[in-house]
């Protein structure tokens, strides 16, 4: 029996309404193999905006029908139905949609491979699966959509190499395959595509060299982006012969060799509108004759050489050259790095080794200054370590009259007598970057002082720190530059480069700016189109934090002699570049560990009255367990996609704290479904490590100091989540067996009891709930 929407349908493909003014009947045949295939591609999308008892042509979102049928399907502004976003593969074909053209579903979620079958939909000119959470390879079978223009498989997670069959698409225009994981090479073959105007593979991982012969045939090129993947070898000189090109881009791999130029080369469209040259981050060599370097300014209004190897005496003023090997040219690499770079090579540089009088005179002033900063820097390090040793005479003396010392942070502060470290930035250099400390570039106020973005002369993105000392303490300012000349370098940590100290009330901190800003701004951030949050994080980028943020506790608490404990972890702290990589900001609380966990009884009667209160950044006793704990409620938040959890400490966050750690529970996995974050789609075995993760949450949150792990246990259950709860619940599983499973897990089993009553973080409110003889066994810090 037909059903309603079939019923409706034909109807309505008997009326005139359905066709154009016009146009020839289509026999009833051909239109109920289109209905049949409508609906199934709705059961198999789940699209939420498609009802099933009306005509498709007229009321499906984003369907376009002609006479024929239907030509179009735009999934851009539709929603998947929320019974069917579980995160399982999606399988989809177009088989009875003969006449369909254009297929866009470009941020649609359709987790899975792409399947085989689009290859049979012949008549498709656009394919737009961007942004859809594809993965796996890219099927063969697209090579047959011989009609197809363009194709953008863009942001998703392939991976595999490129088809090389997709050279047989003789008329696409546009090939985007940017932003996944393909690897291996390039073939040769794609240089079939005679009618390509726009190729991106950026942000891949692609390596070896870039074809010679990719691009001989590519005429109609105006558009090449190769950025972010391990090409290597040298730039083909079939890409600056393309007459048509206005951006290209190969910057961040690792191409070498001198450029291509000879009096062939250079010699296309010279209009210089809008035009992108960039060849930024690379190891190009050699000098750039100044005849090309003018094409180069005509053809193309941005050209970027940065951070390669040329040298040479000069060069054009329009150019970004800065970090390359000019002689008479400012922000260059030091001429060792420059000579020490062509002498591995083989190679001489004339311009680095030229002998004069001018030359020869620098060296002995650089020779006399290196001397005299030499003595200079020995000197404060004698007065510096000699205030020190006062400063701890002092402090024994009183230690052994019978008061306790204050808590010690990092290091000592410097006496004032000292240099302060960290130096390299002037105050009117940092007032410029930051538009004099504008509102405009104001980030956020911070605990010990307000961020403020800036973009030095070089366009270098910075952050400033601006520390007024008529609010905040002077040593704060000095541990917290000490702790950032210490730790320089480390991985995890936000790129410390440099601080201003010219002011007598205004210190300031220079860091890297992170270009995906905090976690709390990735989890929340709005669609700049039409303002949902359907760019949230996906898990794979979630797990990947919470794997950064354990490191960075792991180098802070067990590669740092003493251990230094945060203070301050919480979504807001904890930066991402680029790639998402997490860098560990709001470093002013820092400080050494002061007590033993199994010490807190003790600890908590010898300290100070007013040390029990919570610092300005909210932390309590400077232990590594504290960290641990907002540790846990950090893993909460990206697992919930609950705002602001892990920076409050407020009754109504421990209140749902309870209730959530309520919902997991190491031998299921199905209550864990009703606290994920609705906005995430995970398949089953991704569903599995959210659960795990879940775990380690409720085991860092433990109320008992001595039964959390320690962030390198913490460390190895997020890197291998599916261990924590598969191997929990075998048959033979031991609290003994592995060291961190036995600290996690171990620990867990014991405590899962207590741990449901989570309650506020301070003392007073454990004390509230816990009998005075236990207190040593609940402190949250």
């Amino acid at each position: 029996m037909d059903s309603p929407a079939r019923l409706l349908f034909s109807f309505l493909c008997c009326s005139p309404l359905f066709f154009h003014a016009g146009s020839s009947a289509v026999p009833r045949s051909k239109h109920d193999a289109e209905l049949d295939a409508l609906l199934r591609l709705r059961k198999s999308l789940a699209v939420a905006d498609w009802p099933d008892r009306c005509d498709p042509c007229s009321c499906w979102t984003g369907l376009n029908c002609s006479s024929d049928g239907t030509v179009s399907i735009n999934l851009t502004s539709v929603r998947r139905s929320h019974r069917d976003r579980s995160g399982a593969a999606v399988d989809y074909d177009f088989n009875g949609l003969s006449n369909l053209t254009s297929f866009d579903a470009s941020g649609f979620p359709l987790t899975g491979p792409i399947p085989a079958a689009l290859g049979d939909s012949n008549s498709l000119t656009f394919l737009s699966l961007a942004r859809t959470g594809a993965y796996g390879s890219i099927p063969e079978g697209l090579s047959r959509l011989s009609q197809l223009t363009v194709l953008d498989l863009s942001g998703n997670s392939l991976d595999g190499t490129i088809p090389p069959g997709l050279s047989k698409l003789q008329k696409l225009q546009t090939l985007n395959l940017s932003n996944n994981r393909l690897s291996g090479t390039v073939s040769a073959e794609l240089g079939g595509l005679s009618s390509l105007v726009s190729l991106d593979l950026s942000f891949n991982s692609l390596s070896d060299g870039v074809p010679e012969d990719l691009f001989s045939g590519l005429s109609e090129l105006r558009s090449i982006k190769l950025d972010h993947n391990d090409f290597s070898s040298d730039l083909p000189k079939s890409i600056l012969n393309l007459t048509k090109l206005v951006l290209l881009d190969v910057s961040n791999n690792n191409l070498t060799g001198k450029l291509p130029v000879d009096d062939e080369v250079g010699s296309g469209n010279t209009n210089g509108q809008g035009g992108v040259f960039n060849l930024s981050h690379n190891l190009f060599y050699g000098s750039i004759p100044a005849e090309f370097q003018g094409i180069l300014v005509r053809r193309f209004s941005e050209v970027d050489l940065s951070s390669n190897y040329f040298e040479g005496r000069e060069f054009a003023g329009h150019l970004n050259a800065s970090w390359n090997c000019f002689t008479f040219a400012q922000k260059q690499r030091p001429p060792t790095e420059c000579n020490s770079f062509y002498t591995e090579r083989g190679f001489a540089v004339d311009s680095l080794t030229a002998s004069g009088s001018k030359r020869t005179w620098n060296r002995w002033y650089s020779l006399v200054a290196a001397i005299f900063c030499s003595l200079a820097v020995t000197v404060v390090f004698l007065i510096f370590m000699l205030c020190v040793s006062r400063r701890r005479a002092r402090l024994n003396a009183t230690a052994g009259s019978g008061s306790l010392p204050p808590p010690s942070g990092v290091a000592e502060p410097p006496s004032s007598s000292s240099a302060t470290p960290g130096d390299g930035f002037s105050y009117d250099q940092l007032l410029k970057a930051t538009s004099g400390f504008s509102a405009a570039k104001l980030i956020k106020n911070g605990h010990s002082g307000d961020l403020y973005r800036g973009v030095l002369e070089d366009g270098k993105e910075i952050v400033v720190k601006r520390i007024d000392l008529q609010f905040a303490r002077g040593e704060s300012y000095l541990a917290e530059l000490n702790l950032l000349d210490s730790v320089s370098g480390a991985a995890r940590l936000v790129p410390f480069l440099g601080s201003c100290s010219e002011k007598e009330n205004v210190k300031l901190l220079v860091y890297e700016y992170m270009k995906n800003g905090d976690l709390t701004a990735a989890l929340y951030r709005k669609s700049e189109v039409d303002g949902d949050d359907s760019r949230t994080l996906d898990w794979i980028k979630r797990l990947k934090i919470a794997i950064g943020v354990a490191e960075g506790l792991c180098f802070l608490h067990h590669d740092s002699n003493p251990p230094l404990v945060h203070r301050d972890i919480e979504a807001s702290s904890i930066l991402l570049d680029d790639k998402y990589e997490v860098r560990l900001g709001s470093l002013g609380e820092v400080c050494a560990q002061q007590f033993d966990v199994r010490q807190n009884v003790l600890a908590r009667i010898l300290r100070p009255s007013q040390s029990s209160n919570r610092g300005v950044s909210g932390s309590s006793t400077a232990t590594c367990a504290f960290d641990i704990y907002c540790m846990g409620k950090v893993l909460l938040e990206i697992i919930t996609g609950k705002p602001g959890i892990s920076g409050s400490d407020s009754a109504a966050t421990n209140k749902w704290l309870k209730q959530t750690a309520a919902c997991i529970g190491i031998m299921e996995k199905e209550m864990v479904a009703k606290i994920v974050d609705p906005r995430l789609v995970v398949d089953d075995d991704h569903m599995e490590e959210v659960w795990a993760v879940a775990v380690v949450a409720k085991a860092c949150l433990d109320p008992r100091p001595a039964k959390r792990p320690l962030a390198r246990h913490v460390l190895k259950a997020l890197e291998s989540p599916l261990k924590v709860v598969r191997e929990v619940n075998q048959p033979s599983f031991s609290s003994s067996r592995g060291s961190w499973q036995s600290a996690l897990i171990g620990g867990w089993l014991h405590s899962v009891s207590s741990v449901a009553s989570l309650g506020p973080v301070g003392e007073e409110g454990l004390k509230s709930r816990s009998p005075v003889s236990n207190e040593a066994d609940t402190d949250i810090v």
